[in-house]
């Protein structure tokens, strides 16, 4: 099904946040948003999500039921073992529990599954954030800067896991590192001002392209 994005606009208070955005993103394909602090993406992303309203233009998403979401603060409650919370939150949301074995092989949680989650790295945090986020097996998966604070081994793991995710189902994920569009993604829009300035999936030269659209240098993970 993919997103069709039709001239949306935004405007809160006396501030055109988006200015007419229009995108299609289809499966298969991990789209990174990149932009500068205030371009936009977070607000797009929760008008995906539903958690806004455009001022102006449409926008096509699957059914709520079937789009995950990763927020940047992963909210999981560390006193609960890894299985036990995932049961919990397949039941909150009225899912078969016969899933939670299956997202925790998907996401290579097998190995910490029988321990609390606040005993778990930071990387397998964002794993067990990312195994609830797919559990209703979504069509739309959307990420808010999945990868901040990892060491280098759980940045490569959670990269590879990303792109596994993305070769079936739609992806988009907003990040301020530029060398995580490079690892991860498939296509780049860079957004400043609310506005799309560029949509492409050549990422090749993309740090001097970003430098040049929006006057900024994007951070480094070095």
């Amino acid at each position: 099904m993919g997103v069709e994005i039709e001239h949306i606009s935004k405007v809160i208070g006396r501030q055109e946040v988006l200015h007419d955005v229009s995108l299609r993103i289809g499966d298969g394909e991990v789209l990174g948003l990149l932009g500068p602090n205030g371009a936009g993406k977070s607000t797009l992303m929760k008008i995906l999500l539903g958690l806004r309203t455009p001022t102006s233009g449409t926008v096509s998403v699957p059914p709520k039921q079937r789009i995950g979401y990763l927020p940047e603060q992963n909210p999981l409650y560390a006193e609960m073992y890894v299985r036990e919370y995932l049961l919990f939150m397949a039941r909150m949301g009225n899912v078969d529990k016969r899933r939670v074995p299956e997202v925790i092989a998907e996401t290579g949680l097998q190995p910490e599954a029988h321990k609390r989650i606040g005993e778990l790295s930071k990387g397998y945090r964002q794993r067990v954030g990312l195994a609830q986020a797919l559990l209703q097996d979504p069509q739309l998966l959307i990420l808010d800067e999945p990868t901040t604070g990892l060491d280098p081994n759980q940045l490569e793991e959670i990269r590879a896991l990303i792109r596994r995710l993305g070769q079936d189902r739609t992806v988009i994920l907003s990040t301020h590192i530029l060398q995580e569009v490079q690892k991860m993604c498939t296509r780049v829009v860079i957004l400043d001002h609310g506005m799309v300035k560029a949509d492409t999936c050549e990422l090749d030269g993309i740090e001097e392209k970003f430098r040049q659209l929006t006057g900024n240098i994007p951070k480094s993970v070095c």
